[in-house]
Parts: structure tokens; C-alpha cells; sequence
């Protein structure tokens, strides 16, 4: 589905990817691990045209690197960043509705089934999005990207600095996702999180991707976890 070969992006002079090659099949959750500073979310960013990508990004065998953010987005691929773009002017139901690419055609995903996943969502929707909690706001964020149907979800920390319960919450989320279908690449810091979900695993070390496995391959894999996760 999306096949992504030896990937590179700068900042400036700095080389940030180094040649990233990965690839998610349809209906898989693949998680991307790493520390922090390793080309991560560089990487998601690169594929969905913030960062000007070198290499080949396929997706659905269309080569998408160099489009434009929005043409790929119309392609298929929604994103999730971890910086929680809501518009804090609008209200939550207005927020959402701004998620739909085509009002004409009828997609997975309805209002009432983000509401029906996230009831806080529901009491709050014709509150302005600015005041919702930082948890709330990253719920409204990954919903109004399913709101555009989308066929690969791309998320970026979904649960950081959330508190326990809307961790667990947002973990039922992206199973649910996978379970109709929609593919995810996603971005977590949380280990415990991206095993439990998880199809597949690559973790990423100074650019590129140094390891690549099943969540139990990875749990049997002391070495690994030691030199480029564990802290």
C-alpha cells in the first residue's frame, strides 16, 4: 500500500533521514519506534509533503513525493500531527465537518460514531475547541482526519502527555480504525502502547531504520530494546 524507499530529508545542512526504506500493507498497524530526535516524525512529514522528501514514496503504486500536502491527502492518506491543530475559534462540531473531503459521498466514518467513541466529544460539540483539555483536543484532531475517510492514517504521538484513561481510549481508537479497514502508521513513544496494537515494528536509529519486526520478536529482543530504545 505504501512502500517507501531509501527516504532522505534535511533541515538545512543537517541530514536528518538517511535512506528510510519501510513499507505498510493494507490493514496493517505499523508502528514507527524510536528516541526522540531520530527522524521519526521527519519522517511521516516527508511522506505527506511538510518536508521536501529525496527518494521514492509510493503509494498504491503512485509515485506521491513531490506533491503537494493536499494532493496527498486527496489521494488517500490522512495525518494526524502531534502539535493538535484544532481551530480554537470554531466549535467542535464545526471542526469536524471541516475533516470532510467530498460532502457528496458517503464515507466509514459519521459524526455520531466519533461521539459514540468519545462521548466527551458529544457534551462538548458546540463548545469552541480552544477550551477543550489537551486530551480532548487530540481525540477531536485524529477524528476530524477520520472524517475525511481516509485509507492510510498517518499519527504522530497520539498519546503523549495524555492521561491514563484517554491512553486507553485512544488505543481502542486506532484498533477501531484497523478494524474497518484503514491502514495506520503510527508514531509512539509509549513501547507498552505499540506492542499491544501493533502488527509490525520498525525502530529507527539516526536516520534510518535499524531494526524491523512482530511486537513479540521485539519483546525477545533484549539488545535491541537496550540500545535504541530503553533510556
Amino acid at each position: 500500500m505504501l512502500e517507501v524507499k531509501d527516504l532522505h530529508a534535511y533541515y538545512g545542512k543537517s541530514h536528518i533521514l538517511q535512506g528510510v526504506t519501510f513499507n505498510v500493507k493494507e490493514g496493517e498497524i505499523v508502528s514507527l519506534l524510536g528516541r526522540n530526535g531520530v527522524g521519526r516524525s521527519t519522517t511521516i512529514k516527508s511522506i505527506m509533503g511538510e518536508v521536501a522528501p529525496q527518494g521514492s514514496i509510493l503509494y498504491r503504486g503512485r509515485q506521491i513525493a513531490g506533491l503537494k500536502a493536499h494532493e496527498i491527502a486527496r489521494c488517500g492518506l490522512g495525518y494526524v500531527p502531534e502539535n493538535r491543530d484544532v481551530f480554537p475559534g470554531m466549535t467542535v462540531r464545526q471542526n469536524l465537518l471541516l475533516g470532510i473531503k467530498d460532502m457528496k459521498v458517503e464515507g466509514r466514518w459519521k459524526m455520531d460514531d466519533m461521539f459514540d467513541m468519545f462521548p466527551n466529544l458529544r457534551n462538548r460539540a458546540d463548545v469552541d475547541a480552544g477550551v477543550l483539555s489537551g486530551g480532548e483536543q487530540q481525540m477531536l484532531t485524529m477524528c476530524r482526519t477520520l472524517m475525511g475517510d481516509p485509507d492510510l492514517i498517518m499519527i504522530d504521538e497520539p498519546t503523549e502527555g495524555l492521561a491514563p484513561k484517554i491512553v486507553e481510549q485512544v488505543g481502542d481508537l486506532l484498533s477501531e480504525i484497523a478494524r474497518r479497514g484503514v491502514s495506520i502508521l503510527l508514531v509512539e513513544q509509549k513501547l507498552a502502547i505499540a506492542l499491544k496494537i501493533s502488527h509490525r515494528l520498525y525502530v529507527m536509529g539516526h536516520g534510518h531504520m535499524v531494526y524491523e519486526g512482530t511486537p513479540d520478536e521485539l519483546k525477545a529482543n533484549e539488545q535491541i530494546r537496550k540500545e535504541w530504545l530503553e533510556v
